[in-house]
């Protein structure tokens, strides 16, 4: 009976220190790092959050969507500010949220939080539709991520018209890992594409070919390359570790999931 007891409790004891110790591995070899950023009071000003609304991936029948702390971390970073912020889809409605972006051992506090948080979880069942918003009303616009985003943000002519209204303006703009492709269709104040001549970043083709989804008909780091803009990145033996952030005049790019914190500290730094 001592026996089975011990052995019970050593089993206890590492079903413990896998569940609290991997996610802590992983962030100490570079998911999701705690970035330490300022503390911003943007009492009044107003912050545009835009996610993808595709939820399958291709005709495969799994689900995806835009990947969740790619979406939670910036929303607290401008709600933590005091930032008015809304929330918004290319389709409007309920947002589609990539399913393994909320669980262990991947999930962020910021996740965590979103799910506790019955105010941000109706904006995301209730999102706006982008084609009924003036993005020229916001003082940030950031373009969050996610594999749905490769199926949406680069096609979308209504996008790419009101991110070129709100550039013209010089609206602080930004983006993180496939949300990178909500430039593709927009344009400088000469008619010019967007991200032409550009220093941007977002998620790599290494990263993508790594993680074996690669039938999604967009990849930003090789369509922004095809569309003129220069291309940085960082890389890590796998490169869901990496991460790199850009800012080239009012637009600010984080390379992947690992950038949410710097890239919506660097976008409200602009700001101020």
């Amino acid at each position: 009976m001592i026996k089975v007891v011990l052995a019970s409790g050593a089993i206890i004891l590492v079903a413990v220190t896998v569940y609290f110790g991997l996610p802590l591995l992983l962030n100490a070899m570079g998911l999701h790092p705690h970035y330490q950023g300022q503390s911003f009071d943007l009492s009044g000003r107003k912050a545009l959050i835009i996610t993808t609304s595709r939820g399958v991936l291709g005709d495969t029948g799994k689900k995806t969507g835009v990947y969740a702390s790619e979406m939670t971390i910036p929303y607290y970073e401008f709600l933590d500010a005091k930032m008015l912020v809304d929330v918004a889809s290319i389709e409007g409605g309920e947002i589609p949220i990539e399913p393994l972006s909320l669980n262990w051992p991947v999930s962020t506090p910021a996740d965590r939080r979103f799910l506790a948080d019955p105010d941000f979880r109706k904006r995301v069942n209730r999102s706006l539709k982008i084609d009924d918003l003036d993005f020229k009303r916001y003082d940030l616009v950031y373009m969050a991520g996610g594999w749905g985003a490769a199926y949406d943000l680069g096609t979308s002519e209504v996008l790419g018209r009101k991110i070129t209204e709100a550039y013209s303006m010089k609206i602080i703009l930004g983006s993180v890992c496939h949300g990178a492709l909500g430039f593709l269709r927009a344009k400088d104040d000469h008619g010019n594409p967007l991200v032409k001549g550009r220093r941007m970043t977002a998620v790599t083709d290494k990263q993508i070919k790594e993680l074996g989804i690669e039938i999604t008909p967009q990849h930003p780091e090789r369509d922004l390359r095809a569309a003129g803009a220069l291309f940085v990145a960082k890389t890590a033996f796998r490169d869901i570790f990496a991460n790199h952030v850009v800012i080239d005049g009012t637009i600010v790019t984080g390379q992947n999931q690992n950038a949410g914190a710097e890239t919506a500290q660097k976008m409200m730094n602009l700001l101020k």
